[in-house]
Parts: structure tokens; sequence; C-alpha cells
């Protein structure tokens, strides 16, 4: 298996999945943006986003996917949740979620904010997806009322994928606005043995 990556990138979900199942990878660590920075790397991923994950003739281009492939195909593992497991519906909507409802308006704010240069910057739609993204984010507070994390009362993909949005809002400064359970979610998760080495991995 191999991961192409930006530091902090959507691609962190995946780097941090393989930790969490300890799985044998390579890891390629790239500048962003890699279409520009990374000879070659539209003729892996024409859409030239990141990630890349690539397992033999395979190649997934979607964060969460790769988090719910992984442990359906090299599971069994308890970052999962089976089909026959209660849970399981809550668990691909939050995998859907995390990117579809989470991270796009974060995406938003990103660009605005340091991809664009500075003539072309908006403040305006800055903080409308900025109160977007914080106004739908009320439904992961809501579910970590009382618990410690999403989904089956255990760690799951679910968690990886949800978690990835809360601390990508934290590079955005959004998290000064984060609610009392998605502060403390978004610092236990960070402690994770996984997401720590997920980290020194991009160094």
């Amino acid at each position: 298996m191999k991961l192409y990556h930006c530091r902090d990138a959507r691609s962190l979900r995946a780097l941090w999945a393989l930790e969490e199942m300890e799985l044998d990878y390579e890891l390629i660590n790239m500048e962003f943006p890699p279409r520009a920075t990374y000879p070659g790397y539209l003729d892996l991923n024409p859409l030239g986003t990141v990630p890349t994950f690539i397992d033999g003739d395979m190649t997934m281009t979607e964060s969460s996917g790769i988090c719910q492939y992984l442990a359906e195909k090299y599971g069994p593992t308890p970052l999962g949740i089976q089909v026959n497991e209660p849970g399981y519906g809550e668990y691909l909507n939050w995998l859907f979620r995390s990117d579809a409802t989470l991270t796009f308006p974060q995406t938003l704010v990103l660009r605005y904010t340091r991809l664009e240069p500075e003539e072309r910057r908006i403040p305006q739609v800055v903080e409308d997806y900025s109160i977007w993204y914080l106004s739908r984010l009320r439904s992961v507070e809501m579910a970590l009322e009382g618990k410690e994390f999403l989904v089956g009362d255990k760690f799951t993909m679910a968690d990886i994928a949800v978690h990835y949005a809360l601390f990508l809002g934290r590079s955005l400064g959004l998290d000064e606005r984060y609610k009392p359970n998605c502060k403390r979610y978004l610092a236990n998760m960070m402690e994770r043995d996984g997401f720590k080495r997920a980290q020194a991995k991009q160094q």
C-alpha cells in the first residue's frame, strides 16, 4: 500500500487509520499543492487532490472512504462496525458526514484566508462558511454528551474521520468557538498513540 500525503491535509485521516491498524505501507510526503509541486502527480490522480491511496491496482482519493476500505478489507478490526452490529448505520453516517457536511465548508474558509492571493480573499465568504461549519458541528457536540466516542462505545474510523474536521478547524482558528464536548474530544483524540505516530510520520 502507498499513501501520497501532504502535512495535515485530509490524507491525515488515512495516515492515522494506517497507524492505528499497524499496517505496512509506504508514505510519500509532498508539499502542497502536489499538482504543482510533485512531478507526475496528475498522472496518479487527475483531480490533483490529496490523498491518493494505492493498493495493488486500486486507487482511491476520498479520505473517509479509505478509512472504511481499510477497516473492511484488512479487518476484522475494532476500528470498524460491521453490518450486523448495533450502530452500523450511525457509523456510516458519521463517515460520510465528516467530509460532506463538516470538512466541505472549511475548505472555503481555508481557500479564502490562505490559498488565494490577498486581492482575491473574501472575508464575507470566510465568515459565512465558518458559521455554516460551526452550526453543523452541533451534531457532534450533541453526540458526545456524556460519551468519549461517537458510536459503538469505542474508538472507530468514524472518530478518525470526524476528529480530522475538528483538527482542521483548529488550524483555521475556529476551535475558539467550539463547545465543551468538541473541545474535550479534540484534545483527547490528539493524545492517542496512533495520532501521534501519524503526526511524526509527516515531519
